[in-house]
């Protein structure tokens, strides 16, 4: 195995209060400047929570099937990838929500769902689909792309087993997709038309069988540098543009899972857990963040209107 790159212990800060119950998957971290909020969903528990950082007033939404991955239009309403679909969904503050399905994928299997999902800079959202049985090493998995005029994709992507790890370089023209599958552990680094959405150029960027745990969801910092959440090794790997490990964050969970830059200053890391099988500790499941002394670039909101 390669050896780490600056390997320092990071102060991780606990967002929510304690006593809350933890996510079993917790997943998809955003952002609202606007709100000064943070959202990320509970896929199991069919949850949206957000938290308001600076009060830590937390408020929580079920929906009727599993919610992995979410991103806003400009009024506000969630766009999100759940078991059967895409779906439009109203967030009420009496706990309330409104769904509406928007896009439906022919899946070739009855035990899939979306998983990891994120606008590109022009505002387009991207999510891929998974078989949810990952001991069954299904390569069922595509990704698509939903655009501004609500038209869904064909497959752009196909031949992923757990697909994560969507990410744009600062200037829109580099794209980024992970394999989180233990047999899998790349990320690939494609050529980005931003003009007309189209992915060249795949190859390979991290080998994480080099390296540590599996390329789970990730965030991209103002020098263009890629960061992954290493689930199962309990560290943020950072990635220079050319593919060189140059940071390792240890964490104090095993499983983090996706992360994304907020804060006013757009300096602080939000890191999504998962609870893992067996030994959790009393951080795993929750919502942390940590400052790694790097800003993040502002991710886009959903260009249509849902």
């Amino acid at each position: 195995m390669h050896s780490d790159a600056s390997m320092k212990i990071a102060h991780v800060e606990r967002v929510e209060a304690s006593g809350r119950i933890p996510a079993q998957v917790g997943e998809s971290p955003v952002w609202r400047e606007a709100e000064q909020a943070l959202y990320w969903v509970d896929i199991p528990a069919r949850t949206i929570a957000r938290v308001q950082v600076e009060t830590g007033t937390r408020t929580d939404w079920v929906l009727p099937e599993k919610v992995a991955c979410i991103a806003f239009d400009r009024n506000g309403t969630v766009l999100a990838g759940c078991e059967t679909g895409l779906f439009a969904v109203t967030l009420s503050d009496a706990n309330d929500v409104t769904v509406r399905r928007v896009a439906a994928p022919e899946l070739p299997f009855p035990d899939m769902r979306f998983n990891d999902g994120r606008c590109d800079r022009q505002g387009r959202f991207w999510a891929g689909t998974m078989v949810q049985d990952m001991a069954a090493a299904n390569p069922a998995g595509v990704l698509y792309r939903y655009d501004a005029q609500g038209l869904l994709s064909a497959p752009v992507v196909c031949d992923l087993i757990t697909q994560n790890g969507l990410a744009w370089s600062p200037d829109g023209t580099t794209m980024y997709l992970s394999d989180s599958h233990p047999s899998r552990r790349l990320v690939w680094a494609f050529d980005f038309d931003i003009d007309s959405g189209e992915p060249r150029n795949r190859r390979v960027f991290a080998d994480l069988n080099r390296f540590k745990g599996r390329p789970d969801g990730a965030a991209i910092d103002t020098d263009g540098c890629y960061w992954t959440c290493a689930n199962d090794a309990g560290v943020l790997l950072r990635f220079t543009p050319g593919g060189a490990l140059d940071r390792t964050l240890e964490l104090p969970v095993s499983k983090p899972s996706m992360c994304t830059f907020g804060g006013r200053d757009l300096d602080t890391l939000f890191i999504t857990s998962i609870q893992p099988a067996t030994g959790a500790n009393e951080l795993d499941g929750h919502l942390l963040a940590v400052r790694p002394g790097v800003r993040g670039v502002h991710e886009c909101d959903y260009a249509g209107l849902l």
